[in-house]
């Protein structure tokens, strides 16, 4: 196959090596194609969320949050949820699926915070990041220092019915994976933006986008399958 490709009237380099068929080529050409149309969806969907009418203003909720360091127990401090917000307008808020009496949170959870921490140095020059979790402090703090998690803020909802307003926790207490956004107002936070891990319809897949790891399976020859993280192989543990 030549050097260029046609696309849409266009030539492009080649994305496939020496000696592939002219019908492995006329495929991944017609696969570009449809990733083309797919970025351009992801767009679409992104104005979308930015057109939604406000959202309602928030309670002043009050978290617990210890020091950086996260080997530290104190000095615990009361924090309230605009104060989070830092030097930004915007944050983003993980709801970690760890509730009282636990001790490891959810599997999938940690994965997704896994790669939330690898890139908070990027993200936090955007806007304010932290995760949420019911379980008390201790347990929230532990549980990070165990991933690593030192470029996250951790707090506890514990005592607060925050999870529950937000529809991160079920009636019977069970805690439910999300991701939110909010706005500042002044002295008032309006909520933004609300995705589970599951869509409305309990589908998997509610956000998916905002961890490679599915996209990087998703190129391989087996594709994800049913594959799902797990707690026991990530952490400060290095064998």
């Amino acid at each position: 196959m030549d050097d260029s490709a046609v696309h849409d009237g266009e030539m492009s380099a080649r994305i496939w090596p020496t000696g592939a068929s002219e019908e492995y080529a006329a495929a991944r050409i017609e696969l570009d194609k449809a990733e083309h149309a797919l970025h351009a969806e992801v767009a679409r969907l992104a104005a979308l969320r930015r057109d939604m009418p406000p959202g309602p203003v928030l309670a002043d909720y009050v978290f617990d949050e210890g020091p950086r360091d996260l080997g530290l127990t104190e000095p615990v401090a009361k924090v309230r949820l605009v104060d989070v917000f830092g030097e930004h307008d915007t944050l983003f808020v993980y709801h970690m699926m760890l509730a009282p009496g636990e001790q490891e949170a959810c599997p999938m959870c940690s994965l997704w915070i896994d790669g939330l921490h690898g890139v908070s140095r990027h993200l936090t020059r955007h806007m304010a990041l932290a995760v949420v979790a019911k379980a008390p402090l201790p347990a929230v703090r532990t549980w990070a220092n165990r991933r690593g998690w030192d470029g996250l803020r951790m707090l506890s909802s514990h005592g607060t019915a925050f999870n529950a307003d937000m529809g991160a926790e079920t009636e019977a207490g069970d805690q439910l994976p999300m991701v939110s956004v909010y706005r500042r107002e002044g002295d008032q936070v309006r909520h933004f933006y609300t995705q589970r891990a599951n869509f409305m319809d309990n589908a998997e897949g509610g956000f998916d986008l905002l961890s490679p790891v599915w996209h990087v399976l998703d190129l391989l020859p087996t594709g994800r399958g049913d594959w799902y993280g797990g707690n026991s192989y990530a952490g400060r543990e290095r064998g």
